[in-house]
């Protein structure tokens, strides 16, 4: 896999705590793109730099209200997941993980929002045409 493709996973799993990222990084409410692209860089540095899929605004957001714990094995099958969807020639996908889910733009490698299962058995995924199961 090239940088371009995906990140380079340890094979640590190792918890990312996002509220030391937020409060390193001015919190999870950026007020400008540029506290955005920090946030970010500080992630992936958490999950061991390289290239790597991205958190909308949205998303950072969502997995700080709901608890979702990321680590590196998480983004690590997240990246697989992308890629296998990729091949399948999606746009707009929807991972389902044991605990959480994930709507995905697989060409911008963007995670755009994330449910956990309680907010997914309440709601309607809409503009996806995929779904991958990890």
């Amino acid at each position: 896999m090239s940088a371009e493709q995906g990140i380079p996973i340890s094979n640590q799993s190792r918890p990312v705590n996002l509220l030391e990222i937020a409060n390193r990084t001015g919190g999870l409410k950026p007020q400008s793109k540029s506290n955005r692209e920090s946030f970010n860089e500080v992630f992936k540095a958490e999950l061991n730099g390289g290239d790597s899929i991205q958190f909308s605004k949205h998303a950072e957001a969502r997995i700080y209200s709901r608890g979702i714990k990321m680590d590196a094995e998480t983004v690590g099958r997240l990246v697989k997941a992308i890629e296998k969807a990729e091949e399948k020639g999606s746009k707009e996908t929807l991972i389902l993980d044991k605990d959480s889910a994930y709507v995905v733009s697989v060409k911008n490698k963007t995670v755009i929002t994330v449910f956990d299962k309680d907010s997914l058995r309440q709601g309607v995924v809409t503009a996806i045409d995929s779904a991958v199961i990890m």
